[in-house]
């Protein structure tokens, strides 16, 4: 057996054991929560959104959802409102409202005290995740509204009286910046991509290539999507993101077996699969021209890659169409915010900032962990490496686009 054979057994092997690993995996951009707070006189209706892998954290493992009470109960405890020092009255127990697959929804509805003086308060998951954040939106009953970040150092928000305030429009280029650090470092499936751009990279031109092509692509489609010229569905770009990671794992497979017509029949074979079984009635999220594009694209792309003696400079026009991907992905948050018009082009600025040193620092910590590796003789062969990490991305790339296609509920 030739060992390019032997490398891509390793790599077959490697990547059902990361298919099964990935199992217990999750990707998420930020800790993070989004309610919707309707005042009108002394009624406050709150609702609150959570995706599964916040709520998991108020299970006894951490690892299983909680039951319905348990939620409710845990929400009720930390989600409230005062007036003048007075808490508002609990009218009814939490309600469970109907939520989109992966999410919880729950509203709750108090009664405060007359007065000028409204204070809001949320103090969820902050004790078990410190840079937990809530995006808040507040709309009163004349039609005005606002938005409002609760975080561990902003607990509660003043909406009438002295002390009331747009955190968002108050919030200075730094905090943007820190934003988009967080936004990194925080998303493992950004941070595994960024990886996989490294483990492509034999020369440190390489590299510049595909750091160059992805930030130009990140940096276009985030600025479009935050101006609202062009937005896609958010459900569609996770899901393109997850297969991007897969994507680059592939190439890496391909490279090192010097073989990717199998790889690439592999992949494009799964989404015109997918295709068909939309076509059939099932339930992929997906729409159909959108999986048969990525099929096409899948092929040409992996053939074209894998038909190159130096694909480098060919790289960086492929990464900078994955740039435009992730920088959709970048932009959920933004999004959610409705940045204020007036500070648009500042704030954009600082949250691309930070990215950019969030990218810079993950791959510098990348090269400098192999450098380490290197000196103190705790390297394996280049190619075992390669195969095994490249087998990882194919496999939690395949579990998160699946899970983000495929809706079993």
């Amino acid at each position: 057996m030739r060992p390019s054979q032997r490398r891509g057994l390793w790599a077959f092997g490697f990547g059902g054991l990361a298919l099964i690993a990935a199992l217990s995996a999750a990707a998420h951009t930020l800790s993070e929560s989004h309610s919707t707070w309707r005042i009108d006189g002394a009624a406050v209706r709150v609702e609150v959104i959570v995706p599964d892998l916040e709520a998991k954290r108020l299970s006894a493992t951490g690892r299983d959802l909680p039951t319905r009470e348990e939620f409710a109960t845990y929400l009720a405890a930390h989600v409230g409102a005062s007036s003048q020092g007075r808490e508002c009255v609990t009218q009814r127990p939490p309600q469970a409202l109907i939520a989109t697959p992966g999410f919880w929804r729950e509203e709750l509805l108090f009664e405060c005290p007359p007065s000028t003086g409204l204070e809001l308060h949320f103090t969820a998951f902050f004790a078990l995740v410190p840079s937990h954040t809530d995006f808040a939106r507040i709309e009163t009953a004349s039609g005005d509204s606002s938005e409002q970040l609760f975080t561990d150092t902003h607990r509660e928000t003043a909406v009438s009286g002295a002390g009331a305030e747009n955190r968002l429009r108050s919030a200075g280029f730094a905090t943007f910046v820190a934003m988009g650090i967080m936004h990194i470092f925080t998303g493992v499936d950004h941070m595994s991509f960024m990886l996989g751009l490294v483990l492509l990279s034999r020369r440190i031109r390489d590299l510049l290539f595909v750091i160059t092509g992805f930030t130009l692509g990140h940096s276009l489609t985030l600025a479009l999507a935050v101006t609202g010229v062009l937005r896609p569905d958010p459900q569609y770009i996770d899901a393109l993101v997850a297969l991007t990671i897969a994507l680059i794992g592939a190439e890496n497979v391909g490279d090192s077996t010097h073989r990717p017509l199998p790889v690439a029949l592999s992949l494009a074979g799964l989404l015109l699969v997918m295709a068909a079984l939309e076509v059939a009635g099932a339930p992929i999220a997906l729409p159909l021209p959108l999986l048969l594009g990525g099929a096409l694209f899948t092929s040409c792309y992996l053939m074209l890659t894998g038909g190159l003696g130096d694909a480098a400079r060919v790289r960086l026009l492929v990464t900078l169409v994955f740039g435009l991907i992730h920088g959709f992905g970048f932009a959920a948050n933004l999004l959610e915010m409705r940045l204020p018009a007036e500070r648009l082009v500042g704030l954009l600025v600082g949250f691309n900032l930070g990215v950019e040193l969030g990218q810079v620092t993950v791959v510098l910590g990348a090269l400098g962990l192999v450098a380490l590796c290197v000196r103190l003789r705790l390297a394996i062969p280049r190619p075992l490496f390669t195969d095994i990490a490249a087998s990882v991305l194919v496999g939690e790339g395949l579990f998160w686009f699946l899970g983000r296609s495929v809706s079993l509920g």
